[in-house]
């Protein structure tokens, strides 16, 4: 086994750290198998129910009328989400914009998005416009509010309440996994919680869950607790590694329909989007993420022990119930989380002879370093790693395709910043 890691010069401490790591882990990782299986199950049985077949793989262009294999893809995606309705598309270009087609799909000028976990991830600051952004929904007369986690990084649901019962609010939205940010991700637990006390108050609320990187992490998702729509990215979890491209809205069906006419237009809806040959990838993609996401899972648990065996802060860490894909690891300086970074992209498979710099990226405050060698430009759910250059200094990698390539990735960062 030691040759494995040769190949890539890690050095024999870290080799011992690394599997004395691993069999510490082995209760965490049998608990992750068990929730891949019972989400493979549930896949597997959605595959049956819509008669998944060859013909579905087939491509469209132009309009895309009549396109049997995206209406299986949506009842696929109904079925594992237990929703009415499902928009499952190759144009919405990354998950933000899956988000925004929600927000803009559901609310008017005049209503109020109240956000329940605290400031949203850093694009959808400037959807919302809370940096001032042209084209927002406050430039178009949408009210907006936000309640702050607690300092232990719970929902303040007693804020929550009291803010329903003196303001009339129309949309609700929580972010299940944690951005750039240090909180943790919310588990499917908690958010049943605060939506059964939501509930309570008001009954009419439209809620809705933005599921980046927390697909397939647990047996149920949020639809199953009471959320009204969900959305995401195929690029992330749901996607397997796949999905060339597109996001994904599930949900009620009215709902899904103000989202339809707000990607496409009024009268056309969900009868146009062509397809555009990747009918196959989506469906095989979604087949394969809760083996993928397991991988991820695995990987990301041991970057943590690892970590935390060299003196490093994660978080979640090792221990901990997770809800999402996203290892967060705290470093001291700059310079150490650049090298990282650094090294995962070392490791990749594509592009590993690229070294990556901080850089003025679209849509952030702060200059952002990222190591995405992926076989999909800016997958997720392959191994990634990225940062603002901003203090507290905190990698946030997410992903592998395999747990091994991951293994190796992560021993490689270590060993190049260390070294």
């Amino acid at each position: 086994m030691n040759e494995a890691y040769k190949l890539f010069n890690i050095s024999d401490k870290l080799i011992s750290i690394t599997e004395k790591s691993e069999n510490n882990l082995k209760e965490e990782f049998s608990k992750i198998e068990s929730i891949a299986l019972y989400n493979q199950a549930k896949v597997l049985k959605a595959f049956n129910e819509a008669r998944i077949s060859q013909a579905h793989f087939g491509k469209t262009t132009g309009y895309g009328y009549n396109d049997i294999g995206r209406e299986a893809i949506e009842k696929v995606y109904s079925s594992v989400f237990k929703s009415e309705d499902a928009l499952v598309r190759v144009q919405f270009v990354n998950g933000t914009h899956a988000i925004a087609t929600t927000l803009r799909g559901i609310l008017m000028p005049g209503d109020t998005l109240l956000a329940i976990t605290g400031t949203p991830y850093d694009t959808l600051c400037e959807v919302i416009g809370i940096n001032k952004s042209s084209k927002s929904l406050i430039s178009y007369g949408i009210k907006y509010s936000q309640i702050d986690l607690l300092e232990n990084d719970d929902i303040d649901i007693k804020s929550v309440l009291e803010y329903l019962k003196n303001n009339k609010v129309k949309a609700i939205h929580i972010q299940r996994s944690r951005g750039y940010a240090l909180r943790r991700a919310f588990r499917i637990s908690e958010i049943e919680e605060v939506i059964k006390k939501i509930r309570e108050i008001d009954k009419e609320v439209i809620i809705m869950v933005d599921n980046c990187y927390g697909e397939f992490v647990e047996m149920k998702e949020p639809i199953e607790v009471g959320a009204d729509v969900v959305c995401g990215s195929l690029i992330k979890n749901i996607g397997g590694g796949l999905c060339e491209t597109g996001g994904y809205i599930v949900g009620r069906k009215d709902l899904i329909e103000l989202c339809a006419v707000t990607l496409t237009c009024p009268r056309i809806g969900k009868e146009c989007g062509a397809t555009m040959g990747q009918n196959r990838n989506m469906l095989q993609g979604i087949f394969m993420a809760p083996a993928t996401v397991k991988n991820a899972m695995k990987s990301a648990i041991l970057s943590a022990k690892i970590m935390e065996e060299l003196g490093y802060e994660t978080f979640p860490n090792s221990n901990a119930k997770r809800a999402d894909i996203v290892q967060s690891i705290k470093f001291s300086n700059k310079k150490d989380l650049i090298k990282f970074i650094q090294g995962i992209q070392k490791a990749s498979p594509v592009d590993s002879h690229v070294t990556p710099f901080p850089w003025e990226m679209p849509g952030y405050d702060s200059q952002v370093i990222m190591a995405a060698g992926s076989f999909i430009d800016g997958a997720s759910i392959e191994l990634s790693a990225d940062s603002p250059i901003r203090e507290p200094y905190v990698a946030y990698m997410q992903g592998g395709l395999t747990y091994e390539s991951a293994k190796l990735a992560i021993c490689s960062a270590i060993q190049n910043m260390i070294s």
